[in-house]
């Protein structure tokens, strides 16, 4: 039973942090009547932790192509891309996930996660280099692990930190992938691009860009980050996810270098996993058409989120160092983040809540998503809730303006 003591620790510890009776984790949502509205228990809430940046999961063209792509196709691949044979609308979508880029090439993967796992174990191996921002998501550290590549962090944003272990790599940088986020998931903040394309340049190495949660959300067209900041031809590959803006599952990476294609022949996470159902490829082909033209979208989702940013901060939250989409609000204990959850979900707001080791610096989160389709009202709302529930917080945790 030794084998299954340490889950036993884990029961334990989530036994003694979190009250009899609320489920904080996996919290059942009994129905879903919109992209911002559901039912939890006997109460309606509202969504504000789905990172449902569009609000496109219920935009009638998505439905009505994933509709189509059922009836025409079923309901599944039953088996991957590599065995199976590869259907015509997973190869249009790449085809059109690589024009949206302006890229050469485009691998659609079944899960934006599995996306990071495939891309980053089948560039990096045993004798390679992964740097990697301290703050990376799970994916990013997982696929590093099964590269077999030696794997060093970098402190979160520190281009000095970056820049003196490029430096200490000697020739090794040459054969060294640097790994970032358009935006990052915990606190909101994006990478500073410049200067990480500048230091790539400087010692020759190699950048994958994660813009799975700044697709849709930054540049002109969409693209994130690296459209936002101009620099999109300097970034090697670029990989995304289809479950935030998009409303789907998925994920993608793209690039103009031609090996890309041969990650299809090395890639264990691709070639041993079913390929996306066509209903997901359909309503995903549908969303990146809204997503490509969405400037109004993109235009309410930011005024949405500089309204709430705005209003915390007013309030005295600590909250992430810029106004995002991803609306950290940062405390000091998991107590007092679980009382500002539960307050808020009485008040019918579903937020995230985040743990430690889960959340940077041994902080704890409770983390707001906004959406393009949330209303003034209810931002008003979500905010006004927040001021009610500032007494449960101590001082400590209130950033002092």
């Amino acid at each position: 039973m030794s084998l299954l003591n340490k889950l036993d620790a884990v029961a334990a510890a989530r036994k003694a942090l979190l009250p009899e009776g609320i489920e904080v984790f996996g919290t059942p949502i009994e129905e879903v009547y919109s992209s911002t509205e559901a039912k939890i228990g006997n109460h309606r809430i509202l969504f504000l932790g789905t990172n449902n940046y569009l609000g496109l999961t219920f935009a009638p063209e998505c439905l009505q192509a994933a509709h189509a792509a059922i009836d025409s196709e079923g309901t599944g691949t039953t088996g991957s891309r590599m065995a199976n044979g590869s259907y015509g609308g997973h190869r249009a979508l790449e085809r059109e996930l690589a024009d949206f880029y302006h890229c050469q090439s485009c691998i659609v993967f079944t899960t934006g996660y599995q996306a990071n796992l495939a891309t980053i174990s089948g560039l990096a191996g045993a004798g390679d280099v992964v740097l990697i921002d301290g703050d990376s998501h799970a994916s990013i550290y997982d696929g590093c692990r099964l590269s077999g590549a030696e794997i060093i962090r970098f402190r979160h944003n520190d281009m000095t930190d970056l820049d003196k272990r490029l430096r200490r790599l000697g020739e090794r940088s040459r054969s060294t992938l640097i790994i970032a986020e358009g935006i990052y998931s915990m606190l909101g903040d994006q990478a500073p691009l410049a200067d990480i394309v500048r230091l790539k340049n400087t010692y020759n190495s190699i950048l994958l860009l994660d813009e799975a949660h700044s697709l849709g959300v930054l540049g002109p067209t969409g693209q994130g980050l690296a459209e936002e900041t101009g620099l999109s031809d300097k970034v090697d590959f670029i990989t995304g996810t289809f479950s935030k803006s998009l409303g789907g599952i998925g994920g993608y990476c793209v690039s103009n270098h031609p090996q890309l294609d041969q990650l299809r022949y090395v890639s264990r996470p691709y070639i041993f996993t079913a390929s996306p159902t066509p209903a997901t490829i359909a309503s995903t082909r549908a969303a990146l058409k809204l997503l490509h033209n969405g400037v109004e979208l993109r235009q309410q989702l930011w005024k949405n989120a500089r309204q709430l940013y705005s209003r915390l901060r007013e309030l005295g939250y600590q909250l992430g160092p810029e106004p995002s989409p991803v609306i950290a609000n940062i405390l000091d204990t998991p107590q007092q983040a679980l009382a500002l959850w539960n307050g808020l979900l009485e008040r019918g707001i579903y937020v995230n809540l985040i743990l430690p080791p889960a959340a940077p610096d041994g902080k704890s989160l409770v983390r707001c998503s906004v959406s393009a389709v949330h209303t003034s009202e209810q931002m008003n709302y979500v905010g006004q809730s927040f001021a009610e529930l500032r007494d449960i917080i101590s001082n400590n945790a209130l950033r002092a303006d």
